[in-house]
């Protein structure tokens, strides 16, 4: 008894406010990761017409599937590095990737520094956002994953937005480059340092989650024991498990349509005469009705469950779709896109939460990345359905797409998942 006693008072504590500096440092560093892709979002899309003459929508699209496959590749290998190797040393090697993609930006003679630029910054994206991820599930435990999370990508998200309106008013300021990217240059030197000096290791909290798991009353997971293999959590997560591969394929659909935002709506408002300064308020309300909104649909999740909100946020993105469709002008593209914005903080903590409550401690960490591989590839299948589908017919036609296929995700999601928060509501803290 003695010696399990001191072992107990050794080990790890879980929850968020035993670990709230740790949990705060890491919503910082988050936000820089976020601020990466805000500082370019309003700008490359007018800058691949203006300083390189590329006019053919897929070929302007090319940066963002370059960007949102080499992030789904990081994804898979930070989940994977971050349960053989720990946590920390993923986030670290991240940010070293990150160094050079503001520099490429600001001194690219040709669009092919542009995309080689957006493959660095998905492998930061990829093994830093996930990291964070992971990191703060293993702080909180099981009784707050809707909360971390749902503060883990507000942060992530309201940076993009801040980030991305900042940046349009600096080009308008000061031209396209170097302006916007010299954020970058500083959120990189920050985000750097802080995880360097400052970011604690955290595999061992989920050790501790381990050693106390608790099985599900009714059986459902019990052949998810904590000795899969890659190859086990790779099948799991993508197609066996209904839960874990209903949250993939929500995932893909969900930046699909972010894909095709980040690409489309610049092109879709600049065609209205929208000048650079409007275009990225509208383009900054998506992510920041999006971030904010994760502040209560996150713990929301903690209290009414996963399902619900999953099914109801994609039908919200159809819904949108269709309002940003039909719209012309800054009035009503502003509404569709905050209603974009939220029906997407529905989904994003939600997902993750959900992906926490079904995968056991022991390869969280794999299943996280599998997880977000499917999400983060929805972005390089949003661009090229998107850019194929302007070309050959209009940008319109292509955001009316978007709303079938979400519309198709949220009726999949109802059909086939199952609520995975499993304690009961007043144990919520």
């Amino acid at each position: 008894m003695r010696a399990r006693g001191a072992r107990d008072a050794a080990a790890p504590r879980l929850g968020l406010r035993e670990n709230a500096a740790q949990f705060t440092l890491l919503v910082v560093v988050n936000a820089l990761v976020g601020g990466m892709v805000g500082q370019q979002q309003t700008v490359l899309p007018l800058l691949a017409e203006t300083e390189f003459g590329l006019t053919g929508y897929t070929v302007m699209f090319t940066y963002v599937v370059a960007f949102g496959v080499t992030k789904a590749a990081a994804n898979y290998v930070a989940g994977t590095w971050s349960d053989r190797y720990g946590r920390k040393p993923v986030l670290v090697a991240g940010w070293l990737v990150a160094i050079p993609v503001p520099l490429l930006l600001i001194w690219a003679p040709s669009w092919g520094w542009v995309v080689a630029a957006n493959v660095l910054l998905g492998i930061n994206q990829g093994l830093t956002w996930s990291t964070t991820v992971i990191m703060k599930i293993d702080l909180v435990g099981p009784r707050q994953r809707g909360l971390a999370m749902g503060l883990n990508e507000a942060a992530g998200y309201g940076a993009v937005a801040l980030t991305s309106m900042t940046a349009g008013y600096l080009a308008a300021e000061f031209g396209l480059r170097p302006a916007p990217f010299l954020l970058g240059l500083s959120y990189t030197a920050l985000a750097l340092g802080l995880s360097t000096l400052a970011v604690r290791e955290t595999r061992g909290h989920a050790h501790a989650e381990a050693a106390d798991h608790v099985r599900r009353a009714d059986g459902r997971h019990d052949h998810l024991h904590g000795g899969l293999t890659d190859r086990e959590v790779l099948l799991q997560t993508s197609l066996r498990e209904p839960a874990l591969s209903s949250a993939s394929q929500a995932g893909l659909v969900n930046n699909l349509n972010f894909g095709l935002s980040w690409g489309l709506f610049p092109l879709l408002f600049a065609g209205a005469g929208l000048g650079v300064a409007r275009i990225g308020v509208l383009f900054a309300l998506y992510p920041a009705v999006w971030g904010l909104g994760q502040l209560v649909t996150g713990p929301l999740s903690d209290r009414w469950g996963r399902k619900r909100l999953i099914t109801a946020g994609m039908a919200t993105q159809a819904a949108a779709l269709v309002v940003i469709a039909l719209a012309d002008g800054f009035g009503p593209w502003a509404a569709g896109t905050m209603l974009l914005g939220a029906g997407t903080a529905m989904v994003y903590p939600t997902l993750l939460a959900a992906i926490g409550d079904v995968a056991h401690p022991a390869w969280r960490g794999r299943a996280v990345g599998v997880y977000r591989v499917w999400r983060d590839l929805g972005y390089a299948v949003g661009a090229l359905m998107g850019g194929a589908v302007a070309d050959l017919w209009s940008l319109r036609a292509a955001v009316w797409v978007a709303a079938a296929i979400s519309l198709a995700s949220a009726l999949a999601v109802a059909v086939r998942m199952y609520e995975t928060l499993h304690h009961p509501p007043a144990d919520v803290t």
